[in-house]
């Protein structure tokens, strides 16, 4: 399946070094199309109307605000006798699945929001219920292209800021909290490679913990707590300090109402 890239920036880049396959792309003038095209193979095209000519699957992962605007150019290239395009998927934050159907009524449209950790095939993808009309072969078949750059969650569109709210931000608030950590652990003589290395294992391992036992986080935290030993100390010191009140209030400041 030939993947059509809309826009050439840092999700782009991201999905394609993932896919790890030519591609074809375009950008508003900056030359990053190119650029992303010598990285990953491929070619980057003139025009969105050539690009719709020639992709199997069309990702729309450019501003959201021309979304009319590219959505009259791309139309122009799948009215063309040789286009091949398939369906349509979205990266475009805030544009629900009435906005992309209204721009192009004519093609099946899926919306996908991954996190940058689909270039390491460890990304987290949202997925919104498809409309009921949409083909399921044609979804499970695109479901799986995807599955390739990690977990594929499907969830109802009115609950994609919330869950966004999770995975999108995700990288960046763990990367802070293992931040935060070693700067403690500096503070009481490690170096930062050693107390980077144990944090990122830990949590790499404590995450395969909850998924094989059901996201059970009580039971993973009586297992290595002991009445009043150094864990419960420590978990007491992150509960006085308001570690649930902040995740709450960071939830409160990026979902919408």
């Amino acid at each position: 399946m030939t993947v059509g890239f809309v826009g050439a920036g840092n999700m782009a880049r991201a999905m394609s070094l993932g896919w790890g396959d030519p591609i074809l792309c375009t950008d508003a003038g900056s030359g990053r199309a190119a650029a992303l095209a010598a990285e990953v193979g491929g070619s980057a095209v003139a025009t969105n109307a050539e690009l719709a000519a020639g992709s199997d699957l069309i990702v729309l992962a450019h501003k959201p605000a021309l979304l009319g605007r590219v959505a009259d150019e791309v139309t122009a290239g799948l009215t063309s006798r040789t286009s091949r395009t398939r369906a349509i998927v979205s990266v475009l934050a805030g544009a629900t699945l009435a906005d992309l159907q209204s721009a192009y009524p004519h093609v099946p449209v899926l919306r996908i929001e991954p996190n940058t950790l689909v270039q390491l095939r460890r990304g987290v993808l949202l997925m919104a219920t498809p409309r009921p009309e949409t083909d399921r072969a044609l979804v499970a078949e695109i479901v799986e292209l995807f599955e390739r750059l990690g977990t594929v969650v499907t969830v109802r569109e009115e609950q994609f800021s919330a869950a966004s709210s999770v995975s999108g931000v995700g990288p960046a608030y763990w990367a802070l909290l293992v931040e935060a950590q070693m700067d403690a652990a500096v503070r009481h003589g490690l170096t930062p490679e050693v107390a980077g290395r144990l944090i990122t294992a830990t949590m790499a391992g404590t995450a395969e913990l909850l998924r094989q036992d059901d996201f059970d986080t009580l039971a993973a935290r009586r297992a290595v707590t002991s009445p009043g030993g150094v864990t419960a100390r420590g978990l007491a010191a992150l509960e006085r300090a308001g570690i649930r009140s902040a995740f709450n209030d960071a939830m409160d400041a990026t979902v919408d109402d």
